[in-house]
């Protein structure tokens, strides 16, 4: 195990996809017996060791670089049980060493043209482009910051290339009027409902359409989701089209587990030239929810930050990853998810700030079933400054039976279910009313959270029971 990162195991290094020359082989021989034993370094070429508490991020099996998922837990990884989740180990760690202020600069995806070279080739050349009369200088300065200072002219133009520059800091959209019907009822000050439909496994549209006319009238937008737990289904922007078709608003839910940097650029671009105003831009679910045989485990090209990041640029400042620009930029009101109740909410929420830094506008939130105890969540978010930045729709799933209640707080990542809600569901079950009482909990929970401040609607996500949202909304909201 290395000697500071928590990692399970030793993983072996990336191999370069050409060769090197002699001394940067060489230096790369030297830098994998150095951080090998240490870090368990993988040779990645884009380190970021300094930002991250000084443990690897490539441990995380879905090689995110930015935070942790929505499954994460303090107790171990959920697609690797066998580790624990390096991304809580990264928050722990910089928490008590007070650095946690650096997780929240937006970091770069892999640059894979780097992948199997060393890093510090890198750091030396900047470090001369400073010189070494600055650095030492800087390095030996009694001055409050200089030392920080001076180490950052060296490392951040490493980690930030021209054509990412991320930062800390918060991006507001270049817009002022609302690009969708969402976005204007949200900035009107509506409590609004958004419902989530499931897109058929076939191409048989006869219950998605039926769904979709049973709930557009009491919703203000309809998501489809993008193939959760990795299963397969109908594609997010299909169905976001046949939703206009029919007057529907919709929501385009998008991931970066089937998504590469160059497919989400041009999948958004051309939904939103088929007028999809509304994207949500999740990390998704590991391939070890879904079903045999499983593709790639081990790492996803974007994280759910790094797509908000892209997807903002492209938007606001009307240029694709690579620079090039574009003479008629999208144009889309961004989402992401937030998970409340997945390890610590401290920790949660400096992830969800750095979503609202990155670009998201408005949050869904993962299943709540602890009305309560979402006040923990929301003052740390206060404490971060962004709930007048960001509209959160909090997720309410009315449970069909006790049998779901079960599996959603043990197989679902980041759903926690209290024992209150088990036992009342499993009394139902005995007296054969499971579904109203998964219903009656639902609007239970609705009465609660309508009345929080920096909360500003709903999210059903009914699990292909669409036909209770109707009774939900019009008994819960009175509409």
């Amino acid at each position: 195990m290395p000697g500071f990162t928590p990692g399970r195991r030793y993983q072996p290094p990336f191999m370069p996809f050409k060769r090197q020359p002699f001394k940067k082989r060489v230096l790369a021989k030297i830098e994998i017996a150095i951080k090998g034993p240490l870090f368990g370094c993988r040779m990645c070429g884009n380190c970021l060791l300094q930002e991250t508490a000084f443990i690897c991020p490539m441990e995380c099996p879905k090689g995110l670089r930015n935070g942790p998922c929505g499954g994460s837990t303090p107790e171990k990884c959920y697609v690797d049980e066998s580790r624990p989740c390096i991304w809580y180990k990264i928050y722990e760690r910089s928490f008590k060493l007070g650095r946690e202020a650096l997780l929240l600069e937006v970091l770069p995806p892999m640059d894979w043209e780097k992948a199997g070279t060393e890093a510090w080739g890198d750091v030396f050349d900047q470090a001369k482009k400073v010189g070494m009369k600055k650095i030492v200088t800087g390095l030996s300065s009694r001055e409050a910051g200089s030392v920080s200072k001076t180490l950052d002219s060296i490392f951040r133009p490493v980690r930030q290339p021209d054509w990412w520059q991320g930062d800390a800091e918060y991006h507001a959209p270049k817009y002022t009027e609302p690009v969708s019907e969402l976005e204007r009822r949200l900035k009107a000050g509506e409590f609004v409902v958004a419902a989530e439909v499931t897109p058929p496994i076939s191409t048989n549209t006869d219950k998605l359409k039926q769904s979709i006319e049973l709930i557009k009238p009491c919703v203000a937008a309809i998501n489809f989701t993008d193939s959760p737990s990795a299963i397969p289904r109908m594609s997010s922007w299909a169905c976001s089209k046949m939703a206009l078709e029919l007057g529907a608003e919709p929501v385009m839910q998008i991931t970066g587990r089937d998504n590469t940097r160059v497919g989400l650029q041009s999948s958004v671009m051309g939904a939103a030239a088929l007028g999809v105003r509304n994207v949500l831009c999740l990390t998704g679910d590991s391939m070890v929810l879904g079903p045999s045989p499983r593709g790639r485990m081990d790492i996803v090209d974007l994280d759910g930050i790094q797509m908000l990041w892209i997807l903002r640029r492209l938007r606001d400042e009307g240029k694709y990853l690579d620079g090039r620009e574009i003479k008629s930029p999208p144009q889309y009101f961004l989402g992401a998810a937030a998970s409340p109740f997945a390890s610590n909410m401290k920790f949660q929420a400096l992830r969800e700030q750095k979503k609202v830094n990155a670009g998201a506008q408005f949050f869904q939130t993962n299943v709540v079933f602890d009305a309560d105890a979402i006040d923990d969540w929301l003052n740390e978010m206060a404490k971060r400054g962004v709930l007048d930045k960001v509209f959160i729709m909090v997720g309410l799933t009315p449970l069909k039976s006790y049998k779901t209640a079960v599996y959603m707080n043990e197989k679902i990542p980041g759903v926690f279910v209290p024992e209150k809600i088990l036992k009342r569901m499993e009394a139902a079950k005995e007296k054969g009313g499971e579904q109203e009482e998964g219903v009656q909990i639902t609007l239970e929970l609705l009465e609660k959270i309508k009345t929080k401040q920096g909360v500003h609607g709903i999210h059903l996500m009914a699990v292909g029971w669409e036909e209770i949202v109707p009774r939900i909304v019009k008994e819960g909201l009175g509409r």
